[in-house]
């Protein structure tokens, strides 16, 4: 079982760039962050080295998703903004060399119909795969829940999937989150089934609430056994948001993992 620490939201009471040898210290196996552009590429690669931990992920840049916006995969109109943050993604993972690389599929964009998000969606998907294939970098894709995030394209396993054969690229694979399948009330080991062999990152947090495993009610022990049978050897990356004592003093939950694994 080889765990990551998503630094956009562990450790963050001390700077992104310190968070790796913090998350190094803690016991995890590597670290994911969501958007490192802020941290220069060479000081982010000197971290991991400093700390010998690997880097599993990153997401490409979303524009105004963020903020609240449609995001750039999925809207007609962007596909010149998308291949600049295609190209920004490509030359800092030149030299940080993540496993993955995550493209968020964005809202609905006012005045564009599901199916345009959806054609252009999977051809950004696509290139992305073709570009980052070229490295040795996967491309993930995934879904979020309504709830979060309204409007977002992608929220069930059946989206992912019917996304996934549109996009038909082996280079292209799901990035599951047992969160936002709970969030929504579905079963995330049908989901597992659903997509078993073409899941290339799977991240959790509890649910009710986002934290630590322990603080919701979401038992993850099915999901795990789920992932084992699909024949997942991957990554499992902790995003979620840590209590008020910080990270450090919700981690009870990572030695119960490893003495299960």
């Amino acid at each position: 079982m080889k765990i990551s620490a998503n630094l956009s939201l562990l450790f963050a009471e001390v700077p992104l760039i310190e968070r790796v040898v913090a998350a190094a210290a803690a016991g995890f196996d590597g670290v994911e962050i969501q958007f490192p552009y802020e941290v220069p590429a060479i000081r982010l690669k000197e971290a991991l080295a400093a700390a010998g931990l690997p880097l599993v992920l990153i997401n490409l840049p979303a524009g105004d998703l963020m903020s609240g916006g449609a995001g750039l995969a999925g809207v007609p109109a962007r596909r010149k903004a998308f291949a600049a943050a295609l190209q920004e993604a490509l030359s800092y993972a030149a030299m940080v060399r993540p496993a993955c690389v995550n493209v968020l599929p964005g809202r609905l964009a006012e005045g564009v119909s599901r199916e345009q998000a959806l054609v252009i969606l999977s051809d950004n998907l696509r290139l992305a795969a073709e570009a980052f294939e070229l490295l040795g970098i996967r491309v993930l894709v995934e879904a979020i829940n309504p709830l979060d995030m309204p409007g977002f394209l992608i929220n069930t396993p059946q989206q992912l999937d019917e996304l996934l054969r549109a996009v038909d690229h082996p280079n292209c694979l799901a990035q599951y989150d047992l969160y936002h399948m709970a969030r929504q009330g579905l079963d995330p080991v049908a989901g597992i089934e659903l997509l078993a062999g073409r899941i290339g990152h799977v991240q959790f947090a509890d649910c009710p609430g986002r934290g630590a495993p322990g603080s919701g009610s979401l038992d993850f022990s099915p999901a795990l056994a789920a992932l084992r049978r699909s024949g997942y050897r991957g990554w499992l990356g902790a995003e979620y948001k840590p209590g008020a004592a910080g990270t450090r003093a919700g981690l009870d939950w990572l030695a119960r993992w490893r003495a299960d694994a």
